[in-house]
């Protein structure tokens, strides 16, 4: 029997036909997936695979071999059938093996898909900026569709026109030959043939433009592309911390340059207009028969107006036409935008006041206070003389608020123009922006609240003008709360600096008018610029005088000092007359402007003699402080120089005893060492009229009415509690007084009445009230039932008076001072007698055996005195009961 398989159909199907088992394995897959190499079907193409042998030992085959021609026939027979058993053994082993392998394969694809796995979820982040990446490549691919598809375009059409322009070129051609030839014309009248070269030049020309304009405008959008996949690449999981973006990068330094450049915009506008004129001219050149400069004439109509394109012919021309004004369009609504941008930039700095002030020999003040009303009138009325000036407010507010609140103030600028900046005094580019150093006067103003805040704040103002490099042509007049921090402030800013210490100018000046009622009034005079007031100057023409003569040379003015020049400019106030006038010595007059007065020829003037001997009254005297201002000592040391001994000094206020003793040892006062006052302590209310009847108020000579410490920052609700206090001692004073139905009419108040009544007791007592506020001053001036002191007022004066002339504050340093010369009102019996006819420089030269300067005069009737009057020299008829004002030295 054959062992051949083609020998025997049967025994070949038998073989290779899987058992079930093998059918259920896993490699019945295998199998049926390759069917040619397992089928021995006779109608299926055979393969040349070789059969595999069959897996015997070599006992069994040996023996076979050897034996299978001695075999019986039983054995042959059955030997066909072993083969078949033996082959599906080797069969299924070999399937085993193969299910064996393939799940050894199986685990290694396992192990292979979770190493996949982990790599996918450590890469998530990549994954999705591969997605992002993909959708950004999409867009640009598409752009660059976009633009091969226009380019192609107009390729065509150069083409195209290419093509008509050879056609055209050989019609011509052969229409001259034809002309030639046929002798129609005369060669003389033949148009002059194009030379071939010249025509593909010119072709080749136009085509380069045309590429040179494609790519130029292709290349922002390639950088584009290329920046964005490289920051995408950097900001990879590995380079996220450590790098940043290209795109940002550049972002940064775009943005840096236009910080750092302000014409940076306008000139990257321009770049931008050039660039499209120029490759609008070259895609028009290469898509039209026109010049190059033609072209570019064409490309900057279209640019400045989109409306020159509609009279393009063919598709190439109006393609790029139609891009230019669109581009066009573009620049003059960024233009337009900058335009606009910086327009409201400048008008928003002029608002703001950002701006820098360009001016010269100017005052400038610096800070914002309820002082600044006072002080701006002060400094119009000062600079009317001169056709006005201009002064620059600036303070941390805004401009526009600042000028409606000065627009608001009730009084006439006479020509004197305010400009007011937003800016910090404490910086030096804020200085420079009012021209600091350009200014005639510097004024600094203190804030309204805390005094040693008020003062600290003041001190780094002086440290930053001091500070200005291109130095200060003025001077520099700092206002200050406390009289301690004047030390420092003087030691900061030097020659420089004139201090007014506020509350110390006005504490002085209550105390002198509690002993002399009227003078307020008559410091108001001579600080404001309304009236008169002290002006220094040289005269040449006076050098060998003698004091008491030059008293008598000025029609228009009052001497009251000289400014020696002998003593390095110190001024000496109220000299001697044997004092003569040396060369470069000044005279320091009382006259209402600077250019008012001057020296004439020495009039004839009586002396005569003194009526009698005066002799200062030191009477003890009984005072009362209503209130409690931060500067409490030094009016008790300023007080117990001017009283004679046995005075009371008492001090009603809320402040516990304890407390009050320990505020005045803080600032420096022993009670212990007080000679000539004695300190007697109440606590109470003085808007409480209880409280106030539980003080002997009918028994004080004087009465102030102080600002209180805890109220002095709401100037309205000081002056509130001043005047509620001022109507209750008054109307307390006036229930006291005995015969109250003997009381005459005063004024335009009738008998009985109850302004009546408080007049009266005005006129028994003095009550000074500090005043803040400027429009409380009519309430008390109609009532006639207190001499007021304006505090804010005469501080704006002073300032003003010390930035116009810095000498003019040791003038006022010494009138305030305890010690030298002072303002005082003498009754007139003091200098002639009743009914007696004197001109006004015979009673100056009297008052000068009292080595006394008499400035003006009270009449009986008279509500306000008269400084400096006019027509010293003409007689006229005196009162006993008029006062006369004269600077002495203090008593």
């Amino acid at each position: 029997m054959s062992l051949d398989p083609e020998s025997s159909p049967s025994t070949s199907r038998d073989w290779f036909y899987p058992s079930p088992s093998i059918l259920n394995s896993s490699t019945s897959s295998r199998i049926f997936k390759h069917p040619k190499r397992f089928s021995t079907n006779p109608r299926i193409p055979k393969t040349n695979y070789p059969n595999p042998k069959p897996f015997n030992p070599p006992s069994t085959q040996q023996s076979f071999s050897s034996s299978s021609n001695s075999l019986p026939r039983s054995e042959v027979k059955y030997a066909a059938i072993r083969r078949r058993i033996d082959s599906s053994n080797r069969r299924e082993k070999t399937q085993v093996l193969d299910y064996s392998s393939e799940n050894v394969s199986a685990q290694k694809t396992e192990k292979t898909f979770f190493s996949m796995e982990q790599a996918i979820s450590s890469k998530g982040v990549n994954h999705l900026m591969g997605l992002q990446l993909k959708k950004r490549w999409n867009l640009a691919l598409y752009v660059v569709v976009i633009v091969i598809t226009f380019s192609s375009l107009l390729y065509k059409n150069f083409s195209l026109h290419s093509q008509v322009d050879d056609l055209q070129d050989q019609l011509s051609k052969l229409n001259v030959r034809l002309k030639a030839c046929s002798l129609l014309d005369s060669v003389d009248n033949l148009d002059v043939i194009p030379e071939e070269n010249d025509l593909y030049s010119n072709r080749r020309l136009k085509v380069f433009a045309l590429l040179v304009s494609l790519t130029s405008l292709s290349i922002p959008l390639l950088i584009y592309i290329y920046i964005d996949y490289v920051s995408k690449w950097l900001r990879s999981a590995e380079n996220v911390l450590e790098e940043v973006s290209l795109n940002k990068q550049l972002e940064y330094r775009v943005d840096v340059f236009l910080s750092l450049h302000p014409y940076a915009k306008p000139l990257a506008l321009l770049v931008a207009t050039l660039l499209l004129i120029c490759l609008g001219g070259l895609a028009l050149f290469g898509v039209t028969d026109d010049s190059l400069a033609h072209c570019l004439w064409l490309s900057w109509t279209y640019v400045a107006d989109s409306g020159n394109h509609t009279n393009s012919e063919g598709i190439g021309p109006r393609l790029v036409s139609v891009s230019i004004s669109f581009g066009g369009m573009l620049i003059f609504a960024m233009m337009l935008g900058l335009v606009s941008d910086a327009i409201s930039e400048k008008f928003d700095s002029l608002r703001k006041g950002k701006s820098e002030v360009v001016e010269k020999n100017h005052t400038l003040i610096l800070g914002w206070s309820d002082k600044l009303g006072s002080l701006l009138n002060q400094l119009a009325i000062a600079n009317h003389s001169l056709g006005g000036g201009t002064v620059v407010v600036m303070a941390e507010r805004d401009k526009e608020e600042m000028e409606l609140d000065i627009a608001k103030m009730e009084f006439d600028f006479k020509g004197t123009s305010v400009i007011c900046r937003s800016g910090s005094p404490l910086i030096l580019a804020d200085l420079k922006k009012v021209s600091v150093s350009k200014a005639r006067a510097v004024i600094v103003l203190a804030e309204d609240g805390n005094a040693d805040q008020s003062d600290a704040r003041a001190l780094r103002t002086v440290l930053s003008l001091t500070g200005v490099k291109e130095g200060l042509k003025g001077h520099i007049v700092v206002e200050l709360s406390d009289l301690d921090n004047e030390v420092l402030v003087k030691l900061v800013g030097g020659e420089l600096v004139e201090t007014v210490v506020a509350h110390d100018v006005i504490g002085r000046l209550m105390i002198q008018c509690a002993r002399q009622p009227g003078l307020a009034q008559i410091w108001e005079d001579i600080l404001g610029f309304e009236n008169c007031e002290f002006y220094i100057k040289r005269w040449s023409q006076l050098d060998g005088m003698h004091f008491e003569d030059v008293l008598i040379s000025f029609p228009d003015a009052i001497p009251c000092g000289v400014k020696a020049a002998s003593c390095g400019g110190k001024i000496i106030l109220n000299p001697d007359d044997s004092y003569v006038l040396q060369e470069g010595d000044e005279v320091l007059v009382i006259a209402e402007d600077d250019d008012t007065y001057a020296p004439t020829a020495l009039p004839m003037v009586w002396r005569g003699h003194l009526p009698k001997d005066f002799i200062v009254p030191k009477d003890p005297e009984r005072i009362l402080f209503c209130g409690w201002r931060r500067d409490m000592e030094d009016m008790i040391m300023v007080l117990d120089a001017f009283l004679a001994p046995g005075s009371e000094l008492w001090m009603f206020n809320e402040v516990l005893e304890k407390e009050r003793d320990k505020k005045l040892i803080e600032g420096g006062l022993d009670i212990n060492r007080l000679v000539n006052i004695t300190l007697v302590n109440r606590e109470g209310n003085a808007v409480i009229r209880r409280h106030l009847e539980s003080l002997p108020l009918e028994s004080f000579d004087s009465i102030l009415i102080l600002a209180d410490e805890s109220v002095e920052d709401s100037a309205l609700q000081a002056d509130s509690r001043s005047l509620a206090t001022l109507l209750l001692i008054r109307d307390i004073q006036a229930k006291r007084l005995p015969c109250r139905e003997t009381m005459v009419s005063r004024g335009s108040f009738s008998q009985g009445s109850w302004m009546g009544e408080m007049q009266q007791a005005s006129d028994q007592s003095v009550i000074i009230s500090e005043i803040l506020d400027p429009r409380t001053k009519n309430l008390l001036s109609m009532s006639k039932i207190s001499d007021y002191v304006l505090s804010n007022e005469l501080v704006s004066m002073a300032l003003a008076m010390v930035a116009e002339d810095r000498q003019i504050n040791n003038v006022l340093e010494e009138l305030f001072a305890e010690e030298g010369n002072e303002m005082h009102i003498r009754p007139s019996d003091l200098y002639l007698r009743e009914e007696e006819e004197l001109s006004f420089y015979e009673i100056l030269l009297r008052a000068r055996k009292r080595r006394e300067i008499v400035i003006g005069y009270r009449l009986v009737n008279a509500e306000r005195a008269v400084i400096n009057p006019p027509a010293k020299n003409e007689k006229r008829r005196w009162s006993t009961k008029d006062v006369f004002v004269v600077i002495a030295e203090k008593e």
